[in-house]
């Protein structure tokens, strides 16, 4: 029998049956699909990013509450929960400091940052536009006002009288709020409420200065959470924040509305951290224990003062002739006196930069020389272990971690872990992950015998730990010291007026 075969069709056969004999080539069991399966499109999430990343970058507010300097140490409800949380997360906390709530709002949907770690009122405006937390706390906005001259002498009727309880009494009155608050909403509302006439000043003021503008007597009238007027009828026993303006709200963090894996996770935290003895140890220490609160205009309080210590203008002259950050240098006087000139360790180390004996010597101090000779004698200390390093080591910012090893540890004992790290195929001009490590090992016999070691054994734990701590509270002193943070407490600049009839 003849079999007649089109030619034509040729090409069309080997089409359909080419997949069908390439797909019987593989393994039983094993599906034929699943190299297409591999192609598809793998979701990476936001905390995925952010692990992969190795940091949580935060924007929070700068205030007596929130995030502050005291004594030199960062604190602040706030900060203090982030810390918690980025602990509970295994990852470094990076926080950035801003008063523009606008401005966080776009970052944060532009991905500039991770999370907005505010006091920010739950309002369905704000949820078309973020994603918020399970609440932290509740609040309610009050109106704050000053108590009248000789208040004290004032029977209650008489008190009462004088001050605004009822809404309607603000018709008329000028009252200022914090640009793109939901304190200017509700105003609005209000005004609207009671037949208008309340005039809203809107200013690129953060509400907590605000009520101390108040105080002061500069304005008279400015809205903000119960909690934070609080706590601020402390300093100022003249306000009254006894007039609710609104119903309770919640307060939260807000997070970009694609974070779901983020705002979950932080969820599951914020919910079992409530539960603990050490939220409520928090919450007492910055809201319920207001008389505790020390005097935010005193030098400890960079807050209220604009300084970070008393020695904050020679500190600056001392580190401008030696090239430094003075930020920077003044971490390194907390890290080793907090600040305090008369401080003596176990190992002879003496006054506000800790010099040793030998080193003091060598730049001409002793324990009775003034304050200003210590800084400056620890100022060109510090040049002098630059110019150690210069020549090799290019990277400015780099340097400046080998310098605080040096000046904590000695230069003999970093220059060892150098070496060691040459030896084994490390680079010797990095020091996260590289230098660090190998003075690590020289604890370490198996190291510390090496014949590239001159200076043998060495505790790095402690260096690197000062290194860490040092860099880690330069950071918090330049969110706190800038331009931008210091301007927003300066004079009220009105962004725009509007009279709601």
């Amino acid at each position: 029998m003849t079999i007649n075969v089109n030619k034509k069709a040729i090409p069309l056969l080997l089409i359909v049956t080419l997949p069908l004999i390439l797909g019987s080539c593989k393994p039983r069991g094993e599906s034929r699909f699943r190299d297409v399966d591999q192609l598809k499109p793998v979701r990476i999430t936001q905390l995925e990013r952010i692990r992969d990343r190795g940091a949580l970058r935060v924007v929070t507010e700068y205030n007596s509450i929130s995030y502050f300097i005291y004594r030199g140490q960062p604190m602040g409800f706030q900060y203090e929960m982030l810390q918690e949380l980025a602990n509970y997360l295994d990852l470094a906390l990076e926080v950035s400091v801003s008063n523009d709530l606008q401005r966080n709002f776009i970052d944060l949907q532009e991905g500039n940052t991770d999370m907005i770690a505010m006091n920010l009122t739950v309002t369905s405006e704000r949820k078309s536009k973020v994603s918020f937390t399970a609440p932290l706390l509740q609040t309610r906005q009050v109106l704050v006002q000053r108590l009248p001259i000789q208040w004290e002498k004032m029977n209650k009727e008489q008190l009462e009288s004088s001050l605004i309880r009822n809404q309607l009494d603000l018709a008329g009155k000028v009252v200022f709020v914090q640009a793109g608050s939901v304190y200017e909403t509700r105003l609005r509302s209000l005004s609207n409420e009671i037949g208008g006439g309340i005039e809203i000043r809107e200013v690129n003021i953060e509400s907590e200065q605000l009520v101390q503008r108040v105080a002061l007597g500069e304005i008279d009238y400015t809205v903000c959470d119960e909690n934070v007027g609080l706590v601020n009828t402390t300093y100022f026993p003249q306000l009254d924040v006894s007039t609710a303006i609104s119903f309770p709200q919640h307060v939260a963090w807000a997070v970009h509305q694609s974070s779901d894996s983020l705002r979950m996770i932080i969820n599951q935290w914020i919910t079992a951290y409530q539960k603990t003895r050490h939220f409520a140890i928090l919450y007492d220490k910055y809201f319920q224990n207001r008389h505790e609160y020390r005097n935010i205009h005193s030098e400890d309080y960079t807050l209220g003062s604009g300084k970070i210590s008393r020695f904050d203008e020679v500190i600056k002259t001392e580190a401008e002739r030696i090239g430094w950050d003075w930020r920077l240098m003044a971490s390194i006087i907390y890290q080793e006196s907090r600040f305090n000139p008369e401080a003596v360790s176990w190992a002879g180390a003496f006054g506000l930069m800790q010099l040793m004996p030998g080193t003091a010597k060598t730049y001409g101090i002793t324990m009775e020389s003034t304050p200003e000779a210590q800084i400056r004698a620890g100022a060109s200390f510090i040049m002098w272990l630059d110019d150690r390093f210069r020549d090799e080591i290019t990277d400015p910012d780099e340097r400046i971690k080998f310098v605080l090893a040096s000046y904590n540890i000695g230069l003999g004992h970093i220059q060892d872990a150098r070496r060691l790290a040459v030896r084994y195929k490390a680079d010797p001009n990095v020091w996260h992950g590289s230098v660090d490590e190998w003075l690590l090992r020289k604890s370490d016999p198996a190291y510390y015998t090496d014949p590239v070691v001159k200076y043998g054994y060495a505790r790095g734990i402690e260096t690197c730990n000062f290194v860490k701590q040092i860099m880690g509270r330069y950071e918090h002193y330049k969110n706190i010291m800038n331009s931008d943070v210091i301007a927003s407490w300066q004079p009220i600049v009105e962004i725009r007026s509007a009279s709601w009839q």
